[in-house]
């Protein structure tokens, strides 16, 4: 059966693919004002974004929830979150990333943003799952931190789309069509 739902990866990396600063998790703490601008716009335009534990931990003390906005987090102990649950709105889940797909076009969502981190990215580019990349590309090298994926080695081909320019100080972003 073929899937109906798009899936864009949506991130941030340094120019050397780092999407982690050291040992700070949210791009929030180095990623320009114009990236974050555009990523909550992002977030604000779509009904379903689907992230890893790590992400939500980072990302949930900025996290405002909303009905008609549905977040899944996958985790491997879903069960620890459940008090942070919160109906339509917030989700836990182990589900593997086929099944969160075949769920969400169930649901009638068309387009499913996927805003990482590396091992959710990985899952889904190992599947075969990612429709887009769309990648702010930050001038600036990290000695440290987390990849675009982790994990396994793989390889993904791609297709630019579309690049812009975000800032004066060179800030790109660049919107892929994945290869399959």
């Amino acid at each position: 059966m073929k899937k109906k739902l798009k899936v864009v990866l949506v991130m941030v990396t340094s120019v050397n693919g780092k999407s982690t600063k050291g040992k700070m998790q949210s791009p929030n703490e180095w990623a320009s004002k114009e990236d974050q601008e555009y990523f909550r716009a992002l977030i604000e335009k779509h009904s379903l974004i689907v992230m890893g534990r790590r992400t939500y931990q980072a990302a949930k003390p900025v996290m405002k929830l909303v009905p008609g906005k549905r977040r899944i987090v996958i985790t491997r102990s879903p069960g620890e979150f459940q008090k942070d649950a919160v109906g339509g709105q917030l989700e836990f889940t182990n589900e593997s990333p086929r099944v969160l797909i075949q769920r969400a076009e169930e649901l009638r969502y068309k387009t499913m943003l996927l805003v990482g981190g590396s091992s959710i990215n990985s899952l889904f580019f190992k599947e075969k799952l990612i429709d887009e990349l769309w990648l702010t590309l930050e001038p600036t090298i990290f000695s440290d931190g987390k990849g675009l994926v982790g994990g396994e080695d793989s390889s993904i081909s791609l297709q630019l789309k579309i690049v812009k320019k975000l800032n004066t100080k060179g800030t790109l972003l660049l919107k892929y069509q994945v290869i399959l």
